[in-house]
């Protein structure tokens, strides 16, 4: 069992050690590479300006984008809320006229029941 883990540990090892080298290899390439570039640090500046430009020109199209459609959202939630605000009120107005109309009724029906010769539903 030791001798399992002593191997397991070995390749462990031996694998973290393979990768730091990897690493260190290409951090060399890269500062090679920046040294290279000292030399195109215009042309580098120029092509990193073009790229800032496109991206933000993205981002600002997609932005405008947004507050448009966010615009037509707000305009529609307008209009239904004036929608809604107006079947209220005629909703509230119908309501009132039944009111009234079930008063108007019932007045009537008691003022028949009191009239003695006034025949009745069943005659």
């Amino acid at each position: 069992m030791n001798i399992l883990k002593t191997l397991g540990s070995d390749t462990e090892k031996s694998t973290e050690v393979e990768v730091e080298g990897n690493i260190r290899e290409l951090v060399r390439r890269d500062s090679t590479a920046f040294r290279h570039a000292d030399g195109d640090s215009e042309l580098a500046a120029n092509s990193l300006s073009t790229l800032l430009r496109r991206v933000s020109g993205n981002s600002a199209r997609e932005i405008d984008n947004l507050i448009g459609e966010l615009r037509i959202l707000r305009d529609k939630l307008q209009a239904d809320s004036t929608r809604v605000e107006r079947d209220i009120v005629e909703y509230a107005a119908l309501s009132q006229s039944v009111i009234q109309l079930t008063k108007i009724i019932a007045e009537g029906v008691t003022h028949v029941k009191k009239v003695p010769d006034a025949p009745s539903i069943s005659e």
